[in-house]
């Protein structure tokens, strides 16, 4: 039962507590085990609370309408593979993401710390979510990592005007001694899927040279975009190039979809994508001495320049503020929210 919350105009404020609680109860009775529901409200709320909307409870519909259809299963159980001495890989068995990541995460850490390095590879399960939250928990447990994963085809390449592959974000995590680890994470694409998204819901238009419409022109209209358009590749021929490489490595390795070959676009949206994920974890205690500590003279000498702050930074801003003043909601995404319960 939500009991800290208050009207604000046409904007309510909820502690994260009680939100958390909502998403929870929404994930539970849309046919999800306790432990999916507990892995998506997570993830969920990680992104809320650090402020990254995009791909916080406004992705609840697509969670949810995904769930309706039976295009993903919410109790699945992931399959563990343990195929060598540095890989990991995880059947996901039509569920999310994070189901088997969590299933696979303690098996590939413990690799990382034998070997220096291992790969953690997830084929056959849905990814809806920032990337950043997925390698937070290897940062806390004082591990580097690089993360990647594909989507249904929503990216044009270089040159091209008709989409082919996704907007294949790849993240970053370095661990940091008494502090929050440092973690980024980036789409290849001029602009992340989501915020086109969010741009259409608001009735805004985009800057240009974010995407295509359907006839192959360049459009600031999101529904251009969104209705069979593309998104264009940032920094041209740069951003093809790297989406083409997390493609094979979030997809190739492991043997998830490629893009073109995801079908949830023939559904009606929003839908989550079944996609490949990789994500490869480095022990920095196996690279010598002192690792942790010679990478804080970099961060020092970093804050140094002014005007720059580390990428991540914002977020734990964000996060203190959440827990200290709760979190605004908009009335009528609260009423989306509340819409998503099952009737009786």
């Amino acid at each position: 039962m939500l009991t800290t919350w208050k009207t604000m105009g046409t904007r309510m404020k909820l502690s994260a507590e009680d939100l958390r609680q909502l998403v929870m109860r929404i994930f539970l009775e849309n046919g999800c085990s306790e432990t999916t529901a507990r892995a998506l409200t997570h993830t969920v709320m990680t992104a809320e609370v650090a402020g990254t909307l995009s791909h916080g409870v406004f992705r609840m519909p697509g969670y949810v309408s995904s769930l309706r259809a039976g295009w993903v299963d919410g109790k699945a159980e992931p399959i563990v593979e343990d195929r060598a001495p540095g890989v990991v890989t995880v059947d996901g068995a039509n569920g999310f993401s994070q189901v088997a990541q969590e299933a696979g995460r303690d098996l590939v850490m413990d690799k990382a710390r034998h070997c220096g390095i291992a790969a953690l590879s997830i084929r056959n399960a849905h990814h809806y979510a920032a990337l950043w939250p997925d390698l937070e928990p290897f940062g806390e447990a004082g591990l580097a990592g690089l993360a990647f994963v594909n989507s249904l085809s929503l990216m044009a390449p270089w040159g091209g005007t008709r989409a082919l592959l996704g907007t294949n974000p790849m993240g970053f995590v370095w661990p940091r001694a008494g502090k929050p680890p440092l973690l980024w994470d980036q789409a290849s694409s001029v602009m992340a899927h989501g915020e086109v998204l969010m741009h259409a819901r608001d009735g805004k238009s985009l800057p240009p040279g974010v995407g295509y419409d359907a006839e192959g022109r360049e459009t600031t209209d999101p529904a251009g975009i969104r209705d069979g358009g593309a998104l264009a590749s940032f920094g041209k021929h740069k951003g093809t190039s790297i989406a083409l490489m997390v493609e094979l490595l979030a997809a190739g390795l492991g043997g998830g979809l490629f893009g073109f070959e995801d079908q949830s676009r023939k559904l009606p949206p929003p839908k989550t994508c079944s996609a490949g994920m990789t994500i490869i974890v480095i022990d920095p205690a196996r690279f010598g001495d002192g690792v942790i500590e010679r990478a804080e003279d970099m961060f020092a000498e970093y804050a140094t320049n002014e005007g720059a702050r580390l990428p991540g930074e914002r977020r734990h801003g964000n996060r203190d503020r959440s827990a200290a003043q709760g979190l605004e909601v908009a009335d009528a995404q609260y009423e989306k929210l509340m819409e998503l319960l099952p009737a009786g």
